[in-house]
């Protein structure tokens, strides 16, 4: 029987691929053999992150793009084929945080700072993504992350929980739309995981104190959390899942 989680011959692209959530997911994808492109915007990390997959021995490209940038998502999707010839899954996981005092202090900037990579950025990187899938004619998986703070009030983070949300329905207006080309679109959606974005407010002891007990399985998350469910996401195992938003959180929302 043919092993419906095989990745080989595959090629997955990783949009903040260099670290965190996208690196544990990069992880998971090279572990059942898929060929990985990483997009990032910091050329040391980039670096770093395409040795580690390298060693696991598959196929990994390194760009540096900046996914609030339209033409570059665009060239960097064109030096990504040039390189793998196609992309099969696509793993819209970019972002960046909130930074805002306050809801009242909001500046247009703050706003528009994380709407450009987290909702802008998506859109682009999406677009361009499915734009190759249907016209190569092979179907094809994309994946967003999202956050809890699409439907849990997040203060000082409205702009954040907006563009998270937003994906959400992005994703899911593509999944109805494209699932006649093939296309499968799911969402994931993390808890608190430890990542260089989340190590100011999850090594405050304060915090920790406050949130850690709200996690029933009593550990902050880790990247390599994100490998397995890339991996099915990727694979021929979710080929009748779209439209959906896959939690993995240690049970922090459901308590």
């Amino acid at each position: 029987m043919k092993d419906i989680f095989d990745l080989s011959g595959k090629v997955a692209l990783v949009t903040g691929g260099n670290g965190g959530i996208g690196l544990g997911m990069a992880r998971g994808l090279a572990s059942r053999g898929a060929s990985i492109a990483i997009w990032g915007t910091n050329a040391e990390k980039n670096r770093s992150a395409r040795a580690e997959i390298e060693a696991m021995g598959v196929r990994v490209a390194d760009f540096i793009c900046d996914v609030g940038d339209k033409k570059q998502v665009i060239a960097s999707f064109a030096a990504t084929l040039e390189v793998f010839e196609h992309v099969d899954s696509c793993f819209v996981n970019a972002g960046v945080g909130g930074a805002a005092e306050s809801f009242v202090t909001m500046t247009d900037d703050e706003w528009h700072r994380v709407m450009r990579v987290n909702l802008d950025g998506a859109f682009y990187t999406a677009q361009t993504a499915t734009q190759h899938m249907v016209a190569a004619g092979n179907g094809g998986s994309l994946v967003f992350t999202t956050s809890g703070s699409a439907y849990f009030g997040q203060q000082r983070g409205q702009h954040y929980g907006a563009s998270k949300a937003g994906l959400i329905s992005m994703m899911r207006a593509i999944a109805v739309e494209h699932a006649r080309h093939g296309i499968r679109s799911n969402a994931v959606l993390p808890g608190w995981i430890m990542s260089e974005m989340t190590a100011p407010a999850l090594g405050w002891d304060k915090f920790a104190e406050k949130v850690l007990p709200r996690v029933p399985m009593r550990r902050w998350g880790d990247p390599d959390d994100f490998s397995g469910i890339a991996a099915y996401l990727a694979s021929d195992a979710s080929k009748y899942h779209t439209g959906d938003v896959i939690t993995i959180d240690g049970g922090y929302h459901s308590f």
